[in-house]
């Protein structure tokens, strides 16, 4: 066995070479040796599939990762407080698809981006989810608020509001003048009496004839169900009667408390063959549907002018209601008071004073017309006051205007 150090495997010993030594010159000694060469690349290496396979994964990878970082930062623009710093309405019409309300939205400014609005809407599933309608977008409202909104199907509401008393004629031109409804009137007038007293919630796109269809159905409901009730004994031959009379008491007292005792004057009245001597049938027969002037009186001529619905001078009802009665007023004359009153004269308070005789009637008609005296006399006593101090406030603004001011213009 040998003990030399060069055999034994030592780390960090190398053995002696072998060979005779030949000597170097200074400049070969000085020159590197040659390193250890490379491994020569497989053939596998150098297929053009395993080329091509190391693109393509290099490829997905950066499309992962910029599908990602689109994904991140589009979701994070979805879910930011949008462009838009005013509260604003935007209308979804039947059968809009996303692309076109997104593009809707982006051209509104109400959203930065129409693609990620469209995007976000398909990835959360809601493509077919978005309602028609008037929605109110809120400032700075997110595309995710937007979205959520517009899947809820929360419209702007509008409110179209027929008053008791009004006539059909009247009901037809608040209808008519509602911006928000669509569509022409019905080309044929409504019987008067025949539409509800009502506020009717709609949303934009709504149309003008469903809102008459709806007023007239709800009415004939009414009616039906009111008349159903009514006291056995009244001296009402039809439907239309008591419609009739319901808008004559409608007409005549705007007071909750006091619309059964009006009804059962009337009632009582027609019962005994007395005319019904109403002041509102005198009107609607001068000036039918479309009403009085606001400024024009009744005039003591214009009891004695003869007209179909002039109750002075005909006999019973008129030929047909002269407004739309609401329910209080189908109410009262379905079940009146039960009184002997066959008069009643206003009280200057806004209500009534009742009478169940003539005599008693005559002294409640001097005292209205005595409390009309000392209103007309205080009234004129005022008019004349404020003259007076308006005289004497134009000639003592006359100086400091120096005869420019209107007061000026008036004096000459």
């Amino acid at each position: 066995m040998s003990t030399n150090s060069a055999d034994n495997g030592q780390f960090g010993h190398r053995s002696a070479p072998s060979g005779p030594i030949v000597p170097k010159t200074a400049s070969e000694a000085l020159r590197p040796e040659a390193g250890t060469p490379p491994p020569k690349r497989s053939r596998a290496s150098r297929s053009q599939f395993v080329v091509f396979l190391n693109f393509v994964i290099s490829l997905v990878m950066l499309l992962v990762l910029a599908a990602g970082f689109a994904l991140y930062f589009g979701k994070q623009e979805f879910n930011e407080p949008g462009p838009s710093a005013n509260a604003d309405t935007f209308l979804v019409k039947p059968n809009t698809g996303v692309q076109e309300i997104a593009e809707q939205l982006e051209r509104r400014g109400l959203i930065s981006d129409a693609r990620i609005f469209r995007l976000g809407v398909r990835a959360f599933g809601n493509d077919s989810a978005l309602k028609a309608g008037e929605y109110e977008i809120k400032p700075r409202a997110s595309m995710r608020d937007i979205m959520e909104l517009l899947k809820s199907g929360k419209s702007v509401m509008y409110s179209l509001t027929v008053p008791e008393g009004l006539t059909v004629e009247q009901a037809l031109q608040r209808i008519a003048d509602q911006a928000a409804l669509d569509g022409d009137m019905p080309g044929t007038i409504p019987p008067e009496g025949s539409l509800a007293t009502d506020t009717l919630r709609f949303t934009r796109g709504a149309t003008r004839q469903q809102m008459v269809e709806k007023l007239l159905a709800d009415q004939k409901k009414l009616v039906e169900e009111v008349w159903q009730r009514r006291a056995p004994d009244l001296p009402l031959a039809s439907v239309d009667d008591f419609v009739t009379l319901a808008s004559i008491v409608e007409k005549e007292t705007g007071k909750g408390d006091e619309r059964s005792r009006v009804a059962a004057v009337f009632l009582n009245r027609l019962a005994k063959g007395m005319r019904l001597q109403s002041d509102p049938t005198i009107i609607y027969g001068l000036f039918g549907g479309k009403g009085k002037p606001a400024d024009r009186p009744i005039y003591q001529s214009d009891i004695k002018k003869p007209t179909p619905y002039n109750t002075y001078l005909i006999n019973g009802l008129p030929p047909t209601p002269i407004a739309n009665p609401g329910r209080a007023a189908l109410e009262a004359v379905a079940n009146p008071s039960k009184t002997d009153d066959l008069y009643f004269v206003a009280d200057g308070t806004g209500g009534h004073v009742f009478a169940a005789t003539l005599a008693e009637h005559n002294e409640n008609v001097a005292r209205y017309r005595a409390l009309q005296k000392e209103l007309a006399d205080e009234a004129a006593k005022a008019g004349a006051a404020k003259a007076d101090a308006a005289k004497v406030e134009g000639q003592t603004d006359a100086p400091v205007d120096g005869g420019d001011g209107d007061a000026g213009a008036a004096a000459q």
